[in-house]
């Protein structure tokens, strides 16, 4: 799932996880504000919203372990 986003029944089908469980998942990372989802017809689709993501893992990495959890630096 890109930035063009996925419909729900292609992202539930891809898992092989059933459509209940992946509703109450991809309600989480929406309000989280890690997805963005559109109404495309009848279809939701959903797709990631990498500048709220790069937020989230900047904070995590800097501010909530002080810096202490940054990934290695590869060559």
């Amino acid at each position: 799932m890109g930035p063009q986003g996925l419909p729900a029944g292609a992202i539930a089908g891809a898992l092989d996880i059933p459509a209940a469980t992946l509703s109450f998942h991809l309600k989480a990372l929406k309000e989280a504000g890690i997805l963005r989802r559109a109404r495309k017809g009848r279809e939701l689709v959903y797709a990631a919203d990498f500048p709220h993501m790069e937020a989230l893992l900047r904070f995590l990495t800097e501010d909530c372990c002080q810096g202490a959890c940054r990934p290695p630096v590869r060559p």
